[in-house]
């Protein structure tokens, strides 16, 4: 019903993107795991940068987690980068080097959940799988007028259900790249180019007008703020960096150290008492540096960074994976998040004025 118009228009209209018509299916799983919440103009000097220093799947098996997490910096959601640095080296180990082709395979490695699967096993290997990303989803709620919220189990069940009910056979992976791009391209969230969608004819919310309406959503909480610090500590030349520890949020990062502020905590006390539990040393707090905001996905943060100096103590990792003194000229070749990257971009600029000196 909908896959020969779909296809019809998508020979005319594809997007032209570097990862498409790649011969080697480790570059679609790539792509497909940078493209997961980034948006395509986003990932593609990524794509290529990356494809240059890790060629191949047993480049990237052989490559160092800091040397993955360099490569990735600035594409936020760095789980991404470790689980695919590990998924690459338990391919190696487990299946030769070669990426597995079933679904179930795929799905039992590191960072491929069903929609990554289903777009790898269908663009890479052909296979009759079907795939529902943010776009595919926005499409065929409006297709079809679903109403339950296309993030519900319910809505989900449908989406994936029609999704696969309409995939022609032999043509899953052009299917699906298809309706990623009439998403991404004309059926777009806020203005939907409906004259010129070649599924327009056939689609029950533009029918009903209610194509603002699909898919529908449910209302999302306020995000929760939090104040944070972080100390530049300078000696003989050199800045203090923590590593963050492996897992969880920017986790492998190098960092300022510092860290949350405390309901009625003042900025300077937070610093001090962060600095004692992370490296067991004294600081003094001294001038303000700057203020640096940032969203993530579920929390926005405001960070206060001071100029510090230490008066008792030397620096030992006892919250943190690792500590580097490192020259300013230096901080570029360790990964970092963005807000600590403005930090090493304003100091390299403007050092403090009173660094720690050598004991």
């Amino acid at each position: 019903m909908i896959a020969k118009p779909l296809l019809d228009w998508y020979a005319c209209h594809a997007r032209d993107l570097p990862w498409r018509g790649h011969s080697d299916p480790y570059a679609v799983w790539v792509a497909e795991i940078m493209l997961q919440q980034t948006q395509v103009d986003t990932v593609i000097p990524y794509f290529q940068r990356w494809m240059a220093r890790f060629p191949t799947l047993r480049a990237l098996a052989e490559a160092s987690q800091q040397e993955v997490l360099a490569a990735w910096e600035g594409l936020g959601y760095y789980s991404r980068a470790r689980s695919l640095h590990r998924a690459a080296r338990l391919v190696v180990a487990e299946y030769g080097g070669e990426l597995p082709r079933e679904v179930t395979a795929l799905r039992k490695l590191p960072g491929i959940g069903r929609y990554t699967a289903g777009a790898i096993a269908s663009i890479a290997f052909g296979l009759d799988e079907a795939a529902l990303d943010g776009n595919v989803r926005r499409v065929l709620a409006r297709l079809f007028d679903v109403t339950e919220p296309a993030r519900s189990p319910a809505g989900e069940r449908r989406l994936w259900e029609l999704a696969a009910a309409h995939l022609p056979r032999g043509r899953a992976g052009d299917y699906n790249q298809a309706l990623m791009d009439l998403g991404a391209t004309l059926c777009t969230p806020r203005h939907p180019d409906c004259p010129r969608c070649p599924l327009a004819a056939i689609c029950q919310a533009r029918a009903r007008g209610v194509q603002h309406q699909r898919p529908v959503t449910i209302p999302k909480a306020p995000l929760p703020h939090l104040t944070v610090t972080a100390a530049v500590i300078q000696r003989d030349g050199r800045v203090l960096l923590a590593q963050r520890p492996p897992n969880g949020l920017l986790g492998g990062l190098w960092e300022f150290p510092g860290g949350k502020v405390e309901n009625g905590e003042s900025l300077p006390a937070c610093l001090q008492r962060e600095i004692r539990e992370e490296l067991g040393v004294e600081i003094a707090v001294e001038q303000p540096l700057g203020v640096y905001r940032h969203a993530y996905t579920h929390f926005r943060v405001t960070l206060h960074a001071f100029c510090c100096r230490i008066v008792a103590g030397e620096p030992l990792p006892l919250q943190v994976a690792d500590l580097r003194w490192l020259p300013l000229d230096g901080l570029a070749d360790y990964p970092m998040g963005k807000l600590d990257r403005l930090i090493t971009n304003h100091i390299r600029k403007q050092p403090c004025s009173n660094p720690t000196p050598s004991s």
